[in-house]
C-alpha cells in the first residue's frame, strides 16, 4: 500500500533586503525560527510550532526546490527562483534563494532591494505530529517529522521573527564552518509593524475587519492580538457564525440540486435495487447524522466537538438543506409505493388535469355529421350539433405524520421506509376506494348523470335486464348492447368492448370464459379472446360484472389531478415542539363519470 501523502502547509514570515547580492541575484532569509503559528483545524483552533532540531526536520528536498509566486503552481511562470543553499542554525532555518533572469523576476528584486516586498512563506509537509496541551489549556501541535518543499514570496508574513539576513556580504554565510552570532533576527519595533501582524493574524484565523480594527484601535501588542484571537475562535467554534450562499441556476451547490442528490443517496440505502446516478453517489452510505452535520458544514456551522443529537437538531432548525434531503427522500419511497400499488379499476379510467379546483366540463358534440352531395354551384349544407354535459371537481385529501428527532439520530430508516410505503399505499388505495365507490354507488348503479337517470339504466342501454354470471351468452349480450349504442342524435356509434372487471369470487369463471384457445374445430373458437381481464378485490359485490371499452377510444370513467402535481404531493417542516419532521401528505383528486356509453354492467346472481 502506498502512504499517504501529508498535505503541504504554509506558513509565512519577513525579511529585509540587506542581504541583497544584485550580480549573484540571491539574497538570504531566515525562513522559519519555530516561533507558534495559530491555526485551525476539524477540532478546533490550535497552536502550530515547528520543530527546528535537525533530527525532526529533512532539508533534502529544500536545496533546489523552487520559489513561487504565493504557493502558485499552475505555470513555469509562477517560479521566480530557487533555493540554492539551506542550513539550520541556532535554533532557525537560513535559505538562499537565487531568482531568475527574466523581466518578472528583475521587478521582484527592485522590490526587495526597496524594502516594499518583505514577505516569505514557506511550504512545507508534516509526517508527524506531537500534541499537547498548553499553560492556558489551548492545543499546541508540533511538527516532528516535516520536509520544506517550497519557498513563495507573499505580501503578508506571519511569522515576526524571520527575517532576511542583515549580515554584511564577507564570505559566503552559508558555509558550514562560518560561526556567527550577529544573526539576530529583527524584532517588530513600530507601531505600523504590529498592526501589519494583527491584520496577519486576521486574515490567517478568517476573523472580521471589525476584529482587525478593534485590536489596532486598543493598541494591542501581537502577543495580546494572538491570545485575542485564540479566544474568538472559540467563541466562534460554540456559536456558529451562519451564512448562505445565493447561486442560480441548478448548480451542484444549489440547496435543491444538493437535497435531490443526497436524497436519491440515502433512498438507495433504502431500497438497494435503485440504479444510483454518478452526481448522488458522493453521498451514498453516509447515515442521517452525517448527512446533517454535512450539510452544517456546507452552510458555513462548525460541528467540532458536537454529539449527534446536537447535529441533528442544529441542521433541522438551522439550515433548509437538511429537511429537504429527508423530504426527498420520503416522496421518492411515496412514490415507489403509490405506482406499486395495484389497483384494477384505474386501468379502465382515463387519467386528466385540472387548472383548479372549479367544476370540470366535459363536453360532447355529436350530431348530424352524414355528408351530403353539393351540386354544383350549390352552397353547403349546416349539420346539426347538439351538446350534453357531465362535471365533476377536485377535492383535496391529506394528512401530516412525524417522524422523530429519535429516528434520526439513531440512523433509523425503518421509520422511513414503513412510514413513505405506507403512505403511498394509501394514496393509491384510497384513489382506486374512490373509483369504485363512483362506479357501485346508488346500491350498484352508479352516480345521476346530466340526464337525472343513472349511470346504469335501461333507458341507456347499458344495463343487462336480468343478472347471470359471466358466460359466452352474457357476454355476447354486453358486447351487442356496446355495439348498438347511439349518440346524442340517435347515430350508430358502435362502441368496442375491451375490458371485462369482475370481483375476485368471478375471477377463476371469467378467465375461463376469456381464456384464448387453439381452435381444432370451427366451434372451438373463442369469440372473446380479445377482452382483458381486470380483477377488482375493492369490488364490494360478489356477483356484479362489467364490460368496459378503451377509455382512450370512448369517454367513460375519468380522473383528474391538479394540473402539475399528479398523485400524492409532499411537504416537510421542522416540528419546534418535537424537535422532529413533519410530514404532510396532499392529494388534489377527482373523479366522474362524463359518458354512460362505454359501460356495461350486468348484476350477476
Amino acid at each position: 500500500m502506498n502512504a499517504i501523502t501529508p498535505p503541504i502547509a504554509v506558513r509565512a514570515l519577513a525579511f529585509s533586503p540587506s542581504t541583497l547580492d544584485r550580480e549573484a541575484r540571491t539574497v538570504e532569509a531566515i525562513a522559519s525560527t519555530g516561533a507558534p503559528v495559530m491555526r485551525l483545524g476539524p477540532s478546533g483552533p490550535y497552536e502550530e510550532r515547528l520543530s527546528l532540531d535537525a533530527a525532526h526536520v529533512d532539508l533534502s528536498r529544500l536545496d533546489g526546490a523552487p520559489v513561487l509566486n504565493s504557493h502558485r503552481q499552475a505555470s513555469v511562470g509562477d517560479v521566480f527562483g530557487t533555493v540554492t543553499a539551506s542550513r539550520l542554525r541556532d535554533g532557525q532555518l537560513h535559505v538562499t534563494l537565487k531568482f531568475s533572469r527574466r523581466p518578472e523576476a528583475d521587478l521582484v528584486l527592485e522590490d526587495i532591494a526597496d524594502g516594499v516586498l518583505r514577505g516569505v512563506s514557506l511550504g512545507y509537509s508534516v509526517a508527524e505530529w506531537r500534541e499537547q496541551r498548553g499553560a492556558a489549556g489551548a492545543l499546541v501541535r508540533t511538527a516532528v517529522r516535516w520536509t520544506p518543499v517550497e519557498v513563495s514570496l507573499v505580501p503578508v508574513p506571519a511569522d515576526p521573527g524571520a527575517t532576511i539576513r542583515a549580515l554584511p556580504k564577507e564570505g559566503d554565510p552559508m558555509e558550514p564552518n562560518t560561526a556567527t552570532t550577529t544573526d539576530t533576527p529583527a524584532p517588530i519595533v513600530t507601531r505600523a509593524q504590529v498592526n501589519a501582524e494583527i491584520r496577519s493574524i486576521a486574515q490567517i484565523t478568517g476573523l472580521e475587519q471589525s476584529w482587525t480594527d478593534s485590536q489596532i484601535d486598543a493598541e494591542a501588542t501581537v502577543e495580546q492580538a494572538r491570545a485575542a484571537a485564540l479566544e474568538a475562535l472559540k467563541q466562534r467554534s460554540a456559536a456558529p457564525i451562519r451564512t448562505q450562499t445565493v447561486t442560480m441556476g441548478a448548480s451542484a451547490d444549489d440547496p435543491h440540486t444538493r437535497a435531490a442528490r443526497a436524497g436519491e443517496a440515502l433512498y438507495a440505502r433504502i431500497n438497494p435495487q435503485h440504479q444510483l446516478s454518478e452526481p448522488a453517489r458522493q453521498f451514498y452510505g453516509l447515515t442521517l447524522p452525517e448527512l446533517a452535520r454535512d450539510c452544517l458544514q456546507r452552510s458555513g456551522q462548525h460541528t467540532t466537538g458536537l454529539t449527534q443529537s446536537t447535529i441533528v437538531t442544529r441542521a433541522l432548525h438551522g439550515t433548509g438543506d437538511f429537511p429537504l434531503i429527508l423530504g426527498d427522500s420520503v416522496n421518492r419511497t411515496i412514490r415507489q409505493a403509490y405506482q406499486a400499488a395495484p389497483s384494477g379499476v384505474r386501468q379502465v379510467g382515463r387519467m386528466t388535469t385540472a387548472r383548479d379546483f372549479r367544476a370540470k366540463h366535459r363536453l360532447q358534440l355529436e350530431g348530424d355529421i352524414t355528408l351530403g352531395h353539393i351540386p354544383e354551384g350549390a352552397e353547403y349544407t349546416y349539420g346539426t350539433m347538439k351538446e350534453g354535459e357531465e362535471t365533476y371537481a377536485l377535492k383535496t385529501y391529506g394528512k401530516v405524520f412525524g417522524i422523530t428527532r429519535q429516528a434520526i439520530v439513531n440512523d433509523d430508516l425503518g421509520a422511513f421506509t414503513d412510514l413513505s410505503a405506507r403512505l403511498g399505499q394509501a394514496a393509491a388505495a384510497f384513489e382506486a376506494q374512490q373509483l369504485v365507490s363512483m362506479v357501485e354507488g346508488s346500491a350498484g348503479v352508479g352516480p345521476t348523470m346530466s340526464d337525472g337517470k343513472a349511470l346504469f339504466h335501461a333507458d341507456h342501454g347499458n344495463l343487462a335486464g336480468s343478472g347471470a354470471a359471466p358466460d359466452e351468452s352474457t357476454l355476447s349480450a354486453a358486447r351487442l348492447a356496446m355495439r348498438t349504442q347511439t349518440g346524442l342524435t340517435d347515430e350508430l356509434i358502435a362502441v368496442t368492448p375491451r375490458f371485462v372487471l369482475v370481483p375476485p369470487a368471478l375471477e377463476t369463471t371469467a378467465e375461463k370464459i376469456l381464456a384464448q384457445i387453439q381452435a381444432a374445430t370451427t366451434s372451438d373458437v373463442n369469440p372473446f379472446a380479445s377482452l382483458v381481464l381486470i380483477v377488482e378485490p375493492r369490488l364490494s359485490s360478489a356477483t356484479r360484472w362489467y364490460v368496459i371499452a378503451d377509455p382512450a377510444q370512448v369517454d367513460g370513467l375519468e380522473y383528474c389531478y391538479l394540473e402539475g402535481e399528479p398523485g400524492p404531493q409532499i411537504e416537510q417542516e421542522v416540528d419546534f415542539n418535537t424537535d422532529g419532521l413533519r410530514v404532510k401528505v396532499r392529494l388534489d383528486f377527482g373523479a366522474g363519470f362524463v359518458d354512460h356509453r362505454g359501460w356495461y354492467a350486468n348484476a350477476g346472481a
